[in-house]
């Protein structure tokens, strides 16, 4: 879609707020909305916000960065009136100068992207994210009970969840996610819903956008939506499992060598993964992954790689949705390059004597600190913001 594309769009839609969303270092959504008749203004030129305001940009050596916005992203928000609508686009962070501020996790996962390109492979994700539905008390106030006491894959009446599940998948949809399959998780209250591969870019937009539906379909029936990878002590954290698809640009499939180079930087990169001390309680429970292997069977490992009909299937077990899906994704993209260019092995299928994940948050904050992979890759600002907790 052009800017004029765009403009006919938004009068022939009655169009007259956009949002401008764009990610702080965590990935936690910010926008600032414009009236529609500032579009082109805005593409041109950018819509100033306050910097040292947003997490990870504190240190920014200017008072003032601009958001431009990425028209290819354009949604409607399917909630707000069809009178005076509202469209949500997600937007790159510049300098004054005109260039990429260097902490806009999106332009590193670009950059990553690039890449890939030049070293000849293509990358997708595909996402299983779980999240717990628990109810408000009289106030309105967020508790810990949750919505319903059923289990994995249980059905209505006692999958109180079922229509939730079905708004947010419709809600998606609409928006342009390609969302795949949904289901009741093990925990009372938790679910999963499931996405198709999708280049990066689209993957990590995906997940930001699938979150903000979530919270808003969940407050729109009296629930809150909980995402933290361990909301109940007794009861199994949520994790957010990531499938990894590679092929090089001879049509070859080369994700196994990918997956080797994420288990040689795993331990490098967990703190990026796993952003809370609460992370790393779900390490080790009900099915969390707590060591670095990996199996064809399913059970507790750090990665399930299965081949079917041709193709591989690598699943990454031990991301929560704590994370920002944009540097997750770049610190992929990236071991994934360094295991595909020097063809790096699996280590044997279920190890016993694998290494273990990093068993605090501290620990995985010191391990990226000192890691040359790390900083070869991540900006000091958003190292800095990671590991000076």
């Amino acid at each position: 879609m052009t800017i004029e594309e765009l403009q006919e769009y938004i009068e022939e839609e009655d169009v007259k707020f956009i949002r401008l969303a764009f990610r702080d270092a965590y990935g936690v959504q910010k926008n600032i909305s414009i009236m529609s008749s500032e579009i082109v203004k805005t593409y041109e030129s950018g819509t100033p916000i306050n910097a040292r305001e947003i997490a990870g940009f504190e240190d920014c050596p200017f008072a003032v960065l601009y958001l431009r916005p990425n028209i290819d992203t354009m949604a409607i928000l399917p909630w707000r009136p069809d009178s005076g609508r509202v469209i949500r686009m997600f937007c790159d962070i510049y300098t004054p100068d005109g260039e990429e501020y260097v902490s806009d996790t999106r332009a590193i996962l670009k950059n990553a992207v690039k890449a890939a390109t030049e070293a000849g492979v293509e990358f997708r994700f595909g996402t299983e994210m779980e999240f717990y539905l628990f109810k408000r008390d009289d106030n309105g106030e967020p508790t810990t009970e949750p919505y319903d006491n059923a289990g994995y894959l249980d059905i209505a009446p006692l999958d109180k969840c079922e229509n939730i599940r079905r708004e947010i998948t419709l809600t998606i949809e609409r928006m342009g996610l390609t969302p795949e399959r949904s289901h009741h998780e093990r925990g009372p209250g938790q679910n999963e819903i499931d996405f198709h591969y999708a280049k990066p870019l689209k993957a990590a937009d995906q997940m930001t956008t699938f979150k903000m539906v979530v919270n808003t379909i969940a407050d729109q029936y009296g629930l809150v939506a909980d995402f933290s990878p361990k909301p109940l002590k007794d009861s199994p954290g949520n994790g957010y499992h990531i499938n990894i698809y590679a092929v090089n640009d001879k049509g070859e499939d080369v994700v196994k060598y990918a997956a080797a180079g994420i288990i040689d930087k795993i331990r490098d990169i967990t703190v990026f993964l796993n952003t809370t001390e609460a992370s790393y309680r779900r390490f080790g429970n009900n099915t969390a992954p707590n060591k670095i292997n990996w199996s064809s069977m399913a059970e507790s490992e750090l990665m399930y790689i299965e081949t079917y009909k041709d193709r591989t299937r690598v699943e990454l077990r031990s991301p929560d949705a704590s994370s920002n899906p944009y540097l997750v994704y770049a610190l992929l993209i990236y071991a994934g390059i360094d295991g595909i260019k020097n063809n790096k092995a699996l280590p044997k299928e279920m190890d016993a004597s694998a290494m273990m994940l990093p068993k605090s948050y501290d620990e995985a904050a010191k391990l990226a600190a000192e890691s040359d992979f790390v900083n070869s890759i991540v900006p000091k600002e958003i190292i800095s913001e990671y590991t000076s907790k």
